[in-house]
C-alpha cells in the first residue's frame, strides 16, 4: 500500500517534510510497515478534509481552522498530533498612527486575512474576546500580495500577516502589532487523517508522526538551509523566512484535552457567527484507539 501526503506550503512540518524526501524520513519510518509513501502537492490547506474523504490524500495537516470547518461540513476525520504552540507565528498589524488601538475599535473596518485558515480563528477569537462578532461588526477580506500596501496607505484598517511577511513588514516599520496570536490563541499544526485509517491502522499514523517530528529537527537544526529553500520555492527573501523559521517551535506533541477544548471553543465562536452552517463537536474528531 502506498501511503499519500497531502502537502502545502501552510504547514511547515509537511512542507519540510516533502522537500526534504532525499533524506527519507517518511520513506524510513512506513518500509517497516510494508508501506511506500507518496506525495499529493495542493495550493489551499481549506481542501484537506475533502481531500481525505475522496481518498487523494491518507494524511494532511493545516492550522487550527480547516479541521473544524472539515467537520462541520460531515468529514469525518481524526486528529493525530499538533505543533507547540507558535506564539510568534503571526499577528494583527495596524498603521502606526492608526486611530484604532484596541480591537474593540475596529467595529466596522475592513480586515485583511486568510479567511479559512488559523488566521480566522485569531480574528474571530479576538473579536469574541471584546464582544464583537466576525459576521457583523467588522467586513472581513482575502488577503492578497497588496494587503500590506492597502495597510499602510489607509485602505483597510488591519492585517493578519505571519512568517515571512510578518518578519519583512515588521523590518520595514510604521506598523503596529495590535494582536499577538499568543495573546488570543496558541495557534498549532494541526495533523489529521480519516478515521478508517486513524483505527485500523494506528501504527502508520505512529510512524509519520516521527517522520514529522525527524523533519521537524532538520529544520529547527539547519534554519538557514530551510529558509533558502522556501525563498527559492514560495518567494521573499531568506533572511525573512529565516527570522520566521527560527520563531516557530518545531515540535510535534500528542493531541491534548487542552487542545480540543481551544478547538471547541473556536467552533461555537463559528458557529455563532455562521462562519459555519452547523454546531461541532470537536471531541467527535478523535479515534476510538489511542493516537500518540
Amino acid at each position: 500500500m502506498t501511503i499519500t501526503i497531502g502537502v502545502h506550503s501552510s504547514n511547515p512540518s509537511l512542507y519540510y517534510l516533502y522537500h526534504l524526501t532525499r533524506l527519507g524520513f517518511a520513506q524510513e519510518e512506513l518500509a517497516p510497515l510494508g508501506e511506500t509513501v507518496a506525495f499529493h502537492p495542493y495550493t489551499n490547506g481549506v481542501r484537506t478534509g475533502e481531500l481525505l474523504t475522496q481518498g487523494v490524500i491518507d494524511f494532511g495537516g493545516t492550522g487550527s481552522t480547516p479541521p473544524i470547518t472539515a467537520q462541520a461540513e460531515g468529514h469525518d476525520l481524526v486528529y493525530t498530533a499538533v505543533s507547540a504552540a507558535r506564539p510568534e507565528h503571526g499577528a494583527l498589524l495596524v498603521p502606526e498612527a492608526a486611530p484604532v488601538r484596541t480591537v474593540a475599535d475596529l467595529k466596522g473596518a475592513t480586515v485583511h486575512l486568510a479567511i479559512g485558515s488559523w488566521q480566522t480563528h485569531l480574528v474571530a477569537k479576538a473579536l469574541d474576546d471584546v464582544g464583537l462578532s466576525y459576521a457583523d461588526d467588522i467586513t472581513p477580506e482575502r488577503s492578497t500580495e497588496e494587503s500590506e500596501h492597502l495597510l499602510r496607505s489607509g485602505a483597510i484598517a488591519a492585517w493578519v500577516a505571519q512568517g515571512p511577511q510578518l518578519a519583512a513588514a515588521q523590518r520595514t516599520g510604521g506598523l503596529r502589532t495590535l494582536v499577538r496570536t499568543a495573546d488570543v490563541i496558541s495557534d498549532r499544526s494541526v495533523f489529521f487523517t480519516r478515521r478508517e485509517l486513524a483505527e485500523s491502522r494506528p501504527e502508520v499514523v505512529e510512524a509519520l508522526t516521527r517522520a514529522l517530528r525527524r523533519a521537524d529537527g532538520w529544520a529547527a537544526a539547519h534554519p538557514r538551509a530551510a529558509a533558502e529553500i522556501a525563498a527559492a520555492d514560495l518567494g521573499g527573501s531568506a533572511d525573512d523566512w529565516e527570522t520566521a523559521l527560527r520563531a516557530l517551535p518545531w515540535r510535534i506533541e500528542a493531541v491534548s484535552e487542552e487542545f480540543i477544548a481551544e478547538q471547541q471553543e473556536a467552533a461555537d465562536i463559528f458557529h455563532r457567527t455562521g462562519f459555519i452552517p452547523g454546531p461541532v463537536t470537536v471531541a467527535r474528531a478523535r479515534a476510538a484507539a489511542p493516537v500518540v
